[in-house]
């Protein structure tokens, strides 16, 4: 598989029959290739039994794009990932990240529960570095609310795609693409498009979320119906967040799974036929992928990011000065405890003293 990336996460085993295949001694690399490709060819099952949370869109060439609908905080989602992958042997597994959220595949689940809980001042001052004042104290919020949500089910995010990443590892020349949007750009067209007065009531309602959250809760938002009705309960309550950051998102992850659903160049000859590919996204995305499919999409529209207004370089500019006055009232306050910690040795007092006596 072509990646770039190593998962730890070993929640879920591999099947009895999915043990690597044995080379006859001799063997060419040409003939290799064409060995573990027939092997891939002989695992992928043409009338695959899937996870109801699959949804299959084709393409007019022929490629086939099976659509895994997860919550992020499931451990069944991950087994429909594993099933999904392992029966279709795809040619490209694409999942909802971009690369500023790589890095949870790489960290396993006990690093990433204690990430998640972990909001300190260095993280802020980095989310406002990258996203700008408000888009980064909204990131904060929003890691504050994935906190709330991992405190309360134990479990660490985005189990689904460490999955996808490592299953995608065990099938031959499989490839794996981040397919998300790049999270500054969401954050900062989703402020753009808030009022002051919608910002300041989704800070609030984000500050104060303590809601007890259950397993089960997690397990109801692969339904189709009730994440419909909750997308449309937020629509009323903030269309202007609903459009950049699900629908846009939805043209965003429509573009790059068409775009890896492109035929592609069997090792064995020069004949391109088309790909089986499997998308890992949130079920709230499907619906809007769904609708997308067919359509003539315009991503550039979506990437444009608009230069910050006055009132958010002036508050950029207030920020700033706060850590600074509060970096410089630590360094009084630290001064003060070490003089009064040295005042009392005979040396700090000699030199005082020296100090004080006029020269003669």
């Amino acid at each position: 598989m072509e990646q770039d990336n190593n998962s730890e996460d070993d929640s879920v085993g591999p099947p009895e029959d999915d043990a690597q295949p044995s080379f006859p001694l001799g063997l060419s690399d040409s003939e290799a290739v064409e060995v573990l490709w027939q092997v891939r060819a002989q695992r992928r099952q043409a009338e695959p039994d899937l996870p109801d949370t699959v949804t299959c869109l084709t393409t007019p060439e022929g490629s086939i794009v099976y659509l895994v609908g997860t919550a992020h905080f499931s451990d069944s989602s991950k087994m429909d990932v594993a099933t999904t992958i392992r029966a279709v042997q795809p040619d490209v597994v694409v999942v909802e990240l971009c690369q500023y959220r790589v890095s949870m595949l790489k960290m396993d689940e006990k690093t990433l529960l204690k990430e998640a809980k972990d909001i300190n001042l260095e993280k802020v001052q980095q989310a406002i570095k990258q996203n700008g004042v408000m888009s980064g104290l909204m990131q904060i919020l929003l890691l504050k609310v994935s906190a709330h949500i991992t405190e309360q089910l134990g479990m660490a995010p985005g189990g689904e795609f460490r999955e996808a990443f490592k299953e995608a590892g065990k099938v031959p020349f499989c490839k794996f693409h981040l397919g998300d949007r790049p999270i500054p750009v969401t954050f900062k067209r989703a402020i753009a498009a808030l009022s002051l007065w919608q910002k300041a009531r989704l800070a609030w309602g984000l500050c104060f979320l303590s809601d007890p959250i259950s397993k089960e809760d997690v397990e109801k938002c692969k339904q189709k119906d009730l994440l419909e009705q909750t997308m449309s309960e937020m629509i009323g309550e903030f269309p202007a967040l609903h459009r950049t950051i699900v629908a846009e998102r939805d043209i965003y992850l429509t573009h790059t799974l068409r775009q890896a659903a492109r035929f592609v160049e069997p090792p064995t000859s020069a004949e391109k036929v088309p790909a089986v590919v499997v998308g890992v996204v949130g079920m709230g995305h499907v619906p809007g992928i769904e609708r997308n499919w067919d359509k003539e999409l315009n991503i550039h529209e979506i990437m444009s990011v608009a230069p910050p207004s006055l009132f958010g370089r002036v508050l950029r500019n207030v920020f700033k000065g706060a850590m600074w006055g509060l970096f410089g009232y630590a360094c009084f306050r630290a001064s003060k405890g070490v003089v009064r910690a040295l005042h009392p040795l005979p040396t700090v007092q000699s030199l005082f003293e020296n100090i004080r006596t006029p020269a003669v």
